[in-house]
């Protein structure tokens, strides 16, 4: 196979010159600095350091083998793969180059209405922890359906706006969201050491190992601390398109945010279990619960807690920026190859943004956000659709280990032995959880009636994303058919 002058082998060359065309109009506003906040920001999630705790003494063997068996594996798939195709939609464009239109369609598809779900409950997560924030006096605030909805269309309007402008603008609120988010680990982190300093007894053993039992149990929460808190360095290359040098500072951000999201999960963790046993540990917010702990003998531990809960505020609503920011660019690059309406493709004429599909997407989620206040129904559908899309978000990391496991040869792209024995890995824990998603070992009142329902949404859900590529499809092709007349 011949190559190009960049060692790519000249098939995917073409694909790469086709993209970087559309994408030329593009600000590269995201530098190096910006990717590795942003990755920071999209991977470490504040709850997990609770649901690990619960764990006890092994959640650090539980973290050490997620890491080892997916965290390391995607790490490694995305830095490689994004050297070698560094465009806009990311993993769209690699799924596309190694298995085509339709697979390329349903990965975007499935990562868009995962992305759609989270970003719905926005209102509901800031306003709780607004709440909490202000303390007793505002407890009526999680209760209002109608506070919600104004939060909710506030924060809509304004990633809509936000996202209008740029990443120019909503870099900063990536970054202010990750810088906060270091801040309120860094105090969770030296919290103990702060404790023994000043005499106070906790229960610190940040390096202890205790063997857990093989369980379906174990493996049902190993699968979900992989899956659920490991993951997030592949979004971000959607938007290579927009990064000064994708193929070099992509990756960098990805080596040099590793360790750091590695050490927050571990060593938050370990700050937990020193002050709260794991029977006891607030799933919701753990975080404010042991600072709250911890600096209540330092006599002003209101205010952490309050500056805690405002970082966790910040957090999630630059994580909701970023969710939104690559759900916009997935319509933009299907409209591209035909595959969606020419809509959805058009710019802003001064900041160059795709105005059509973030006016979509903003509408989708504040419609979703707001029927899930509506009535009992809508919020069931809604909370069921929430616990499919961990199924939608695993079935798209099936594909990325797959992609250098089988979707390179015919480019004639050698893949490392050992990228090909991680990629297997990611695979086998995508499955795995998956498997415990849709079969629950947890109490449920039917767990046949559980599994069909998750089952339902996944297959209708995917069935939708068909009809809309073949009717896409078809477009095209008579498309192409007239101007072949």
């Amino acid at each position: 196979m011949s190559e190009s002058h960049d060692n790519v082998p000249s098939d995917l060359a073409a694909i790469e010159r086709d993209v970087a065309q559309h994408s030329a109009v593009f600000k590269k506003e995201l530098g190096l600095f910006d990717l590795v906040l942003t990755q920071v920001v999209f991977v470490v999630g504040t709850i997990w350091v609770g649901t690990a705790a619960k764990l006890g003494a092994a959640q650090n063997v539980f973290w050490l083998l997620a890491i080892v068996t997916f965290y390391l594996p995607l790490a490694a798939a995305v830095i490689f793969l994004n050297r070698l195709l560094p465009l806009e939609g990311g993993l769209y464009q690699w799924a596309k180059a190694a298995f085509g239109d339709f697979v390329a369609f349903m990965v975007a598809w499935n990562l868009w209405v995962f992305a759609i779900s989270i970003l719905a409950g926005i209102g509901l997560l800031v306003t709780t922890n607004i709440s909490y924030a202000i303390g007793p006096p505002a407890a009526w605030m999680k209760e209002s359906k109608w506070f919600i909805t104004v939060i909710s269309c506030v924060l809509v309007v304004g990633m809509v706006l936000a996202a209008t402008r740029g990443l120019g603008l909503g870099k900063w609120v990536h970054n202010a969201g990750g810088i906060m988010l270091l801040i309120t680990f860094a105090a969770l982190i030296l919290l103990p050491l702060l404790s023994l300093a000043r005499g106070v007894p906790v229960n610190y053993h940040p390096f202890a190992i205790a063997w857990p039992t093989a369980s379906a149990l174990n493996l049902n929460v190993f699968s979900k601390l992989a899956l659920g808190a490991l993951t997030g360095f592949e979004y971000i290359a959607i938007l290579a398109g927009e990064t000064r040098a994708p193929a070099r500072n992509i990756g960098r951000s990805v080596i040099i945010s590793a360790p750091i999201i590695a050490v927050m999960f571990i060593l938050g963790t370990s700050s937990v279990l020193a002050f709260v046993s794991p029977d006891k540990v607030d799933l919701i917010a753990p975080i404010p619960q042991v600072l709250s702990l911890g600096f209540g003998s330092f006599g002003w531990v209101s205010i952490v807690i309050k500056i805690a809960i405002i970082g966790v505020v910040v957090r999630s609503i630059a994580l909701m920026s970023i969710y939104f920011a690559g759900n916009t660019r997935l319509p933009l690059v299907a409209g591209w190859d035909h595959l969606l309406p020419a809509w959805f493709t058009r710019l802003h004429d001064k900041y160059k943004t795709p105005v059509n599909s973030i006016l979509f997407v903003g509408a989708v989620t504040l419609v979703l956000g707001l029927a899930s206040l509506i009535g009992v129904n809508e919020q069931e559908a809604f909370q069921l659709l929430d616990n499919a899309g961990g199924v939608f978000y695993a079935v798209t990391y099936v594909v990325l280990f797959l992609i250098p496991l089988f979707g390179l040869k015919a480019f004639g792209v050698r893949v490392p032995w050992w990228l090909k024995i991680a990629c297997a890995s990611g695979v086998l824990v995508s499955l795995l959880y998956i498997g415990f998603t849709i079969v629950p070992i947890i109490s449920v009142g039917s767990r046949l009636s559980f599994a069909l329902k998750i089952i339902s949404v996944v297959v209708i859900a995917n069935a939708i994303g068909v009809a809309i590529f073949a009717l896409g499809r078809a477009r095209a092709d008579r498309a192409a058919g007239a101007a072949n007349t």
